[in-house]
């Protein structure tokens, strides 16, 4: 009787002894589908490694790729600035299709009013800035030279053995010489790289046919692409997978129709500042100004380098008058028109952007800095979702009510 109750306890305990799959810790990881996603991931390490072996088999996914990504890129920008209008026709009763229509002959009749009255202004002006800027050039560093030569620092470079003079000439001697070689570059290869040359042409000018298309499918039928793909996921899955579309819709709406209000706003009080202190080729770098600005902090601050160029040249106090004017913008811009139109969609802290935009612009280049903070956007969007599936997921597996990230609602 006595080693029948010794039996039955050690078979008690040893089933209450926990196994290594049944851990608290190893549960909450996800028990024996943690085992089974390693090993998948395992064997999809062992197939990238393989592939990477036979990359030529991507080619053709890589030729669709650059195919398909300007005009991709170009048409969700382009229905995510006509969506806020075409909602408002849809909402005065307007059929969607001819609200489109609509809207499409109200951007060809803005696009032919630019072309016809402000570009002639604007190519003459480009003509006339690409032909003086070296002049330009040569006259701020000839003007900085003279300013160091009167400085207290002449006095220590020369004690170094160097002077600006020398410095000066050599730079305009291999200025000259870079120049003609570049010349000479581009008139050797102009035979050779011509099919290349118009086949890239051909390309952009596809590209930006087939924009419209795709703005107009989007537009009529971007609604339904959510409801599309929650239908992909298992049920229980798809209350959390609409609020991630909706909150990665949100941002990037947010971020390309405020980016680009924000950009017009600062190029047309650039101009205007520009104007009011008589500086050359206003408009034109009210121009470059607004187009740069699409790239927040390092966009204004490319912009004003040839501005300050052309004002050195002009005269010392021109400087001063344009350091007040970029000062007076970018103050406007960053305490006023920033936070009423964009707000804080983005919540990105500045330093963030910075590392963002170099990060994406070495590895993606141009393309990278201007897409770079969208993405990062979305990726926020997805990383914040999963940690708070992460934290509901340790609440499951904590039994102390005290160490619970934050109480679960129900």
């Amino acid at each position: 009787m006595g080693n029948d109750n010794e039996r039955n306890e050690e078979k008690r305990l040893l089933q209450e002894k926990s196994t290594f799959f049944s851990t608290s810790f190893i549960r909450f990881l996800g028990g024996k589908n943690l085992f089974f996603f390693l090993v998948i991931m395992l064997l999809l390490g062992v197939i990238i490694f393989v592939y990477d072996k036979i990359s030529f088999i991507f080619a053709p996914l890589q030729v669709l790729l650059n195919v398909i990504i300007l005009p991709g890129v170009l048409g969700v920008i382009l229905y995510y600035l006509l969506r806020p209008a075409l909602k408002l026709l849809v909402k005065w009763n307007v059929p969607r299709s001819l609200g489109i229509l609509i809207l499409y002959i109200v951007v060809a009749g803005f696009i032919t009013l630019l072309a016809l009255l402000v570009f002639p202004f604007l190519r003459d002006q480009f003509t006339s800035l690409v032909q003086d800027f070296p002049i330009y050039f040569m006259s701020a560093a000839e003007s900085v030279v003279s300013f160091l030569n009167n400085s207290r620092i002449n006095d220590y470079f020369q004690t170094v053995n160097f002077s600006y003079d020398e410095f000066l000439m050599d730079f305009q001697d291999d200025l000259v010489v870079t120049v003609k070689e570049t010349m000479t570059n581009i008139a050797s290869g102009v035979a050779s790289g011509i099919t290349g040359f118009v086949s890239t042409i051909t390309g952009i000018l596809l590209s930006l046919v087939i924009v419209p298309f795709i703005a107009f499918y989007l537009l009529y039928e971007g609604e339904k692409l959510p409801k599309f793909v929650l239908k992909i996921f298992p049920p229980r899955m798809r209350k959390g997978v609409g609020e991630v579309l909706h909150d990665m819709d949100k941002q990037i709406s947010s971020y390309i129709q405020g980016q680009i209000l924000v950009s017009f706003c600062i190029g047309v009080m650039m101009t205007i500042g520009f104007t009011i202190i008589g500086l050359d080729y206003a408009l034109l770098l009210g121009f470059i100004a607004m187009i740069t600005s699409v790239v927040p902090y390092l966009g204004p601050a490319i912009a004003a380098t040839p501005a300050a160029i052309i004002a050195i040249v002009h005269s010392p106090l021109m400087l001063v008058y344009l350091i007040i004017v970029w000062t007076i913008v970018q103050l406007i811009e960053g305490k006023f028109i920033s936070p009423q139109i964009m707000g804080k969609s983005l919540s990105i802290h500045p330093i963030t952007i910075i590392f963002v935009l170099l990060t994406a612009g070495s590895l993606f280049g141009v393309p990278g800095v201007v897409l770079g903070l969208p993405g990062y956007a979305l990726i926020k969007v997805l990383v914040t979702h999963a940690y708070r599936l992460f934290k509901n997921r340790y609440n499951d597996f904590q039994t102390d009510e005290a160490n619970y990230y934050e109480k679960k609602v129900n």
